[in-house]
């Protein structure tokens, strides 16, 4: 299945946008389903019927959900109570009752991966468009299965599961109560839901499409979302600049925000491949105002980049990994060797990147920022490297 994560700004129209999508993916004849996480339906709004926890048919081959996060959250709360039923009832705790039970921070989120996780295994679809929350949030989003998955391992290391025989043992030896094996078992299964989601945020047929407004808000916007996902390894496919006013118009107040329109769209065809979306004059509403749009379709654009990349053993004996990062500044760039991980940040963004093997033996020998690329280099650690006969 082909997945289109649709992101961008608050109010750059990105909802329109995805059930836009979805609507010429429809009409072209491609099953395909629609998702969003948003509170009051804007998706619903757009389509001209409402959503909700069960998918709709919106229109012929075009299906429209948006998962509840209540709903979610709670069979998961009291999934977990049964699991732990024993060290609650020794602790005196009394349990919470699915119905007073109201969703956390991060509960519409997790909902949305889900969501996400089970539309891509589903056999009734041949495209997923999945509105996201606005950049920021759709970042965090996108970054959330990968931390996640680091921290289980961190704090449950798979590999001790193996002395689950021993741990009445070594708890007796220790002193302190070992983790019990419904802990170990649910960290398990959380890994394997998460690692699911990421496979199909890192899949090849997956792709970020970018909405904004041209102008300088926009151009901010994109700047700030393409680092982002640059760093995360995710490929963008397009830039939808939407709203786009018409260039011969008669208004002379006009004349300023299409100057600064088309300047934005060329500096964004440096870079992207950009598609226009004409104002309307009014909100679009309905399937028919959907089609009218002319959004772009659910073709490919061309192959997915690879990140990061690791050259072969040089001349001088060194190894560089190029990790490519459009927009970065070298002075907001921060590197940090830790352990067999490194740390890269860029901006506001960061993330922690296991080392490939072969660089787990080097040590870093310098690193460089050219043509919105990094170039680390590695130099092999003759303590670990194997010699040569």
């Amino acid at each position: 299945m082909r997945t289109i994560l649709i992101m961008g700004p608050g109010g750059s129209g990105r909802t329109t946008l995805a059930a836009a999508t979805a609507v010429t993916a429809a009409r072209a004849g491609t099953r395909t389903l629609v998702l969003s996480a948003d509170r009051t339906d804007t998706l619903g709004a757009a389509l001209g019927i409402g959503t909700g926890p069960t998918p709709v048919e919106a229109a012929p081959r075009l299906t429209a959900w948006r998962p509840d996060p209540a709903q979610d959250f709670r069979k998961d709360l009291t999934a977990l109570q049964d699991r732990a039923s024993s060290a609650l009832d020794l602790l005196g705790a009394s349990r919470l009752d699915p119905e007073e039970l109201t969703p956390l921070p991060g509960a519409e989120e997790l909902a949305l991966l889900r969501a996400l996780r089970d539309a891509a295994l589903s056999e009734s679809y041949d495209l997923l468009v999945v509105d996201l929350p606005p950049t920021p949030q759709a970042l965090a989003l996108l970054a959330l299965p990968e931390e996640l998955r680091r921290y289980l391992r961190r704090l449950l290391p798979p590999e001790r599961q193996a002395a689950r025989a021993l741990r009445p043992v070594l708890g007796r030896l220790a002193g302190v109560p070992m983790p019990a094996e419904w802990l170990y078992e649910t960290a398990g299964r959380w890994d394997l839901e998460l690692a699911a989601v990421e496979a199909v945020v890192a899949d090849r047929d997956t792709v970020v499409r970018l909405v904004a407004e041209p102008g300088p808000a926009g151009a901010d916007a994109v700047r700030g979302a393409g680092l982002g996902l640059a760093l995360r390894g995710l490929r963008t496919d397009v830039v939808v600049a939407n709203r786009v006013l018409p260039e011969a118009s008669p208004d002379t107040w006009l004349a300023g925000p299409v100057a600064q329109q088309r300047k934005t769209l060329e500096e964004w065809r440096e870079a992207y491949d950009v598609r226009t979306v004409t104002h309307l004059g009014h909100d679009p509403r309905g399937t028919d105002d959907l089609t009218a749009l002319a959004a772009p379709g659910a073709e490919p654009t061309g192959a997915p980049a690879e990140w990061p990349v690791t050259d072969r053993l040089g001349e001088d004996g060194v190894l560089v990994w190029h990790i490519p990062l459009p927009g970065a500044i070298r002075e907001e760039l921060d590197l940090v060797r830790r352990g067999d991980e490194l740390v890269v940040t860029a901006g506001r963004f960061r993330r922690i990147v296991p080392l490939p093997s072969a660089l787990r033996r080097c040590t870093v020998d310098g690193a460089a920022l050219r043509e919105g690329e990094l170039r680390i280099r590695f130099a092999p650690d003759p303590k670990l490297w194997p010699k040569a006969r």
